[in-house]
């Protein structure tokens, strides 16, 4: 299903590609930002506290908050007009937005130490057996 679905959005990315205007009014733009501003800074609260409690659950909000710095970062730097605006678009994105993402990244795709796996992820791949729980 997810294959599928990826595959077909390819279309769907040329109509966007050429129907789309290259300018457009929005209404609540202040809101949009601040929203996802807000998502980032719960995530990384959420993130941190997790981690700190030993709690491998921050992987989840690790990969979450990585993908909303990457978004944040693209849309400030193609929503920024040529001069000022799009230096400090670039330089929030190089300085705060992807640093912040990669540790998400790092955080995400790494065990902290002192957690231990459960679940189907546990298993022995190499010997095709399960754990057991008794």
């Amino acid at each position: 299903m997810l294959l599928g679905s990826g595959v077909a959005l390819v279309p769907w990315l040329v109509v966007l590609a050429t129907t789309l205007p290259s300018t457009a009014q929005v209404g609540h733009w202040n809101v949009a930002w601040v929203g996802l501003d807000a998502l980032e800074a719960v995530g990384l609260v959420a993130t941190g506290l997790l981690r700190r409690r030993g709690d491998d659950r921050h992987r989840l909000t690790a990969a979450a908050t990585c993908a909303l710095l990457v978004v944040d970062a693209w849309f400030d730097t193609v929503t920024a007009a040529p001069g000022a605006e799009l230096a400090a678009a670039l330089a929030m994105a190089v300085g705060a937005e992807l640093p912040l993402a990669a540790l998400c990244a790092v955080l995400a795709l790494k065990r902290a130490p002192g957690t231990r796996r459960t679940g189907p992820e546990a298993a022995d791949l190499t010997s095709g057996t399960w754990p057991t729980t008794g």
